[in-house]
């Protein structure tokens, strides 16, 4: 018995009982505690078919549910109709628990704690300790997310579009406490992949790799980042960057070019630069251009604006820059970069001072404030 096992058993388990009649919230608790006994009653005595003796102690402990919620006596003909033992289907509904977990009447943050929980199955304690939330807190906001889908139809047709943005705020999250975020969503995108075959699905799974494979990298010993240009490219993950671009050809390959298959193209054009020097900005430049087109992004024009200063030189980019909001995430930070670029370091000092301040976590403020000091170390000289 191990915890891969269960976790990767848990998505169709809960997907029989919903498909049997239990609601998403009845059957999502019974599958929870069937996963409690598992862990408890296999090391001693494992099972020959552990996805059958889960469906059948989720089932029985639905049934039980069922009986004593005398608010529940609606469903007192699914007492009756106890399937007989015997093999367990092999159905695949890890896509429909998907789609549920990423209904659009769901908030962004419920629906990924809620994927985590249903389709990962993370406990509610471990869901907490990634988002370093009290569990208490995390737990109302699973039980909120779960009475919204209850009821749902499992046989709807969902969004994949807002599945892959579930998994993409996922892999954002990163990783804190027992369990590590990318990684976990990395290992939904591979589940969602053998499940539907589309090119944006392929797309995300790629773009995680070939960003993944740098994480070794992005931080100093003491915690500080360490921007792209400076990373030790001899430590990236070259399987991951190998399976991620091939990944992307074959997407690419079929035409349909969707937002995750561009930026894993700009992700992969870092990735196969030897060094910072040698990168292809022209080209990086072209699919901005790209995923602009398909997302009409503020952000990714600022990113582009990095990208035109790089391929163009820093005042096409600091042009491009001025053509946006000065209110976005992290544009005075680009100001200030570009600013640096093009030799004005008394300008790029105090931009980067500036940007410390709107910093959206302690790591990248830290290290806008050295950037600053830097430049003025330098300008005292």
């Amino acid at each position: 018995m191990t915890e891969a096992l269960l976790r990767s058993l848990t998505p169709s388990v809960l997907g029989i009982l919903v498909r049997r009649g239990a609601d998403f919230a009845a059957a999502e608790d019974a599958v929870q505690d069937a996963l409690v006994e598992a862990i408890r009653v296999w090391p001693a005595d494992p099972p020959r078919d552990p996805k059958g003796w889960l469906v059948s102690v989720a089932w029985r402990r639905f049934l039980d549910a069922t009986r004593a919620d005398a608010a529940r006596r609606r469903r007192e003909d699914l007492v009756d109709e106890e399937p007989a033992p015997g093999p367990v289907p092999a159905v695949d509904d890890t896509l429909q628990l998907y789609f549920l977990c990423a209904h659009p009447s769901l908030t962004p943050s419920s629906a990924v704690a809620l994927t985590l929980r249903a389709v990962g199955g993370l406990t509610t304690r471990q869901i907490a300790q990634a988002y370093l939330v009290p569990e208490a807190t995390m737990a109302q906001r699973i039980s909120r997310a779960k009475r919204t889908v209850s009821g749902v139809r499992f046989d709807q047709p969902g969004d994949l579009a807002t599945v892959l943005r579930v998994l993409y705020l996922v892999f954002n999250e990163g990783y804190s406490g027992d369990i590590d975020l990318a990684a976990e969503a990395i290992r939904l995108t591979r589940q969602l992949a053998a499940s539907i075959d589309h090119p944006e699905v392929a797309g995300l799974l790629a773009l995680m790799l070939l960003h993944h494979a740098r994480r070794a990298t992005r931080t100093a010993p003491d915690g500080s980042l360490v921007p792209l240009a400076e990373q030790d490219r001899g430590r990236w993950d070259t399987e991951s960057i190998a399976e991620g671009v091939e990944l992307l050809q074959a997407a690419l390959a079929r035409d349909r070019l969707g937002e995750f298959q561009a930026q894993a193209a700009i992700a992969a054009l870092h990735a196969d630069a030897p060094t910072a020097e040698e990168t292809d900005w022209v080209q990086i430049v072209e699919w901005y251009d790209e995923l602009a087109r398909l997302t009409d992004s503020p952000v990714v024009r600022l990113n582009r604006a990095v990208a035109v200063g790089e391929a163009d030189g820093p005042r096409a980019g600091l042009a491009a820059l001025a053509a946006l909001d000065d209110s976005l995430p992290r544009h005075t930070a680009v100001a200030a970069y570009l600013h640096e670029r093009d030799g004005d370091l008394a300008r790029a000092a105090r931009l980067y001072a500036e940007a410390a301040q709107k910093a959206p976590n302690l790591a990248e403020r830290d290290h806008l404030t050295r950037q600053a000091a830097r430049l003025n170390t330098r300008r005292r000289r």
